[in-house]
């Protein structure tokens, strides 16, 4: 069953794409036709390509793996923000950092000076500094956060990336091409498709467009997410049986062994029982003899 239909795309304004004039004819296949000028996306084509990306990218949240989203365009800021932020996801809304893929050691030693920051802020040391160096860290703390605050959680490269028009971000594009991580994108008729591994065609300036595509592409995580963790408590619960099992086990040789240990104590106490009565017999025997001998 399709994430969505061509209503819903329809209503959303997804099938505007831009000027005539401006178009990459790399995205001939996608478009439907041209009206007053403006290019129509062929919203059949979206619906599949949506239900495409968003399995790849459920599969890559399955496997816990995380998926940086990229858009840093006035109108799709607050939507990626509030939205991917309920999924637990890193994202850049601000300027791309320049080598942030490719040069990922120095992004995090940047990260970890905000750390840093925080820990002199609690431990104490920033109250003995003076205002102007309070000041002047205060100042290169909030720009931190500013530019990399959202992927403070990144520890590693990303497994994949969700970028949201690909001609301004053509720099984490490359980056990612470089590097051979997956990039999913939403690509409008301006854009050139074959630079990512994921082109959903759709309208990437009108907000309402973008806030339906990375609805769904976030859906397809919560997804992703909620069937990693019903398999973690079916291996929990796997693990504890398996436990049960062998402990079940270990207790029944225990027994035996015991049983084994009674039986063998029971079979020597039995022979030294006859091993004794033997030996008053033979006494008795010799007894009698000597009391014949004696009366002879």
């Amino acid at each position: 069953m399709p994430r969505t239909d061509f209503k819903e795309l329809l209503d959303a304004g997804v099938h505007f794409g831009h000027l005539k004039r401006k178009w990459n004819p790399a995205m001939a296949p996608y478009i439907f036709m041209e009206r007053n000028g403006i290019h129509i996306i062929d919203l059949e084509k979206t619906v599949a390509k949506v239900d495409e990306a968003a399995s790849a990218i459920k599969q890559i949240a399955k496997s816990g793996k995380k998926i940086l989203f990229v858009a840093t365009k006035k109108q799709a800021k607050d939507i990626v923000s509030e939205r991917v932020s309920q999924v637990n996801m890193p994202y850049v809304t601000e300027r791309w950092p320049g080598g942030m893929l490719t040069n990922f050691p120095t992004i995090r030693k940047a990260v970890k000076k905000m750390s840093t920051i925080d820990k002199m802020a609690t431990d104490g040391t920033f109250g003995n500094l003076s205002k102007r160096e309070k000041l002047q860290i205060t100042r290169q703390r909030a720009k931190l956060e500013k530019n990399l605050g959202s992927i403070s959680d990144l520890t590693r490269l990303p497994a994949a990336l969700f970028i949201v028009d690909i001609t301004k971000e053509y720099i984490a594009v490359r980056e990612a091409n470089k590097l051979g991580i997956p990039v999913f994108a939403m690509v409008d008729t301006n854009s050139d498709p074959t630079t990512v591994d994921f082109p959903i065609p759709a309208n990437d300036d009108a907000s309402k467009s973008i806030s339906l595509i990375i609805d769904l592409v976030c859906k397809a995580i919560e997804e992703g997410l909620g069937e990693r963790k019903v398999e973690k408590e079916k291996d929990g619960e796997l693990k504890e049986k398996s436990e049960k099992k062998v402990t079940k086990t270990s207790a029944r040789k225990i027994r035996s062994v015991k049983v084994e240990d009674a039986e063998a104590k029971e079979t020597k106490t039995e022979d030294t029982e006859a091993e004794e009565t033997k030996t008053e017999d033979t006494e008795a025997a010799a007894d009698d003899k000597k009391e014949v001998t004696a009366e002879n």
